[in-house]
């Protein structure tokens, strides 16, 4: 199968194609068959913040690194209120399998970034592994390149979490 093609029809929670032109805006088919969308909270998507390639290369990364460390790794962008860490916190519960999960929770407006680990991984992705993470993606956010900095992060931590 060809990298955007469809053979059969895709559904992702209440949506369902039956090819990449009927996605709404900022919504994509990756390469593994998965519907990968960005949306504001609260908003249907209208002009999307990331680009098509930009959202393949951020799943591309996701996958490989939980792929890698044996730890499913999600990302949050929005906002985390006053308590960074407890809505980071609230963010995870939420995920598939939360225990086994991390989370690179970013909020541009505030320019935080926080990272939380599951139980059942928070021994492996430790503060010393996001550490390692947030500080492989500071340059990049510097720079305006949200995606690059979470694709590095992404690729520090799960190293450093796969050797522990």
């Amino acid at each position: 199968m060809a990298s955007g093609e469809v053979t059969q029809p895709i559904s992702h929670g209440e949506l369902t194609v039956s090819s990449p032109a009927e996605l709404p805006i900022g919504t994509v088919i990756t390469n593994s068959g998965r519907v990968s969308a960005t949306r504001y909270p609260g908003q249907a998507p209208t002009t999307p913040p990331f680009s098509r390639d930009e959202l393949i290369a951020l799943d591309d990364a996701l996958k490989a690194a939980s792929e890698k460390a044996l730890v499913r790794f999600s990302v949050y962008l929005g906002d985390l209120g006053d308590d960074a860490v407890a809505s980071a916190r609230a963010v995870l519960a939420k995920a598939p399998e939360p225990a086994y999960g991390t989370l690179i929770a970013v909020s541009p407006s505030s320019r935080d970034a926080v990272v939380v680990s599951g139980v059942a991984v928070a021994d492996r992705v430790n503060d010393r592994v996001a550490a390692l993470g947030v500080t492989a993606a500071v340059t990049s956010f510097r720079q305006g390149k949200l995606i690059d900095g979470l694709i590095a992060a992404l690729h520090v931590m799960a190293t450093a979490a796969a050797s522990s």
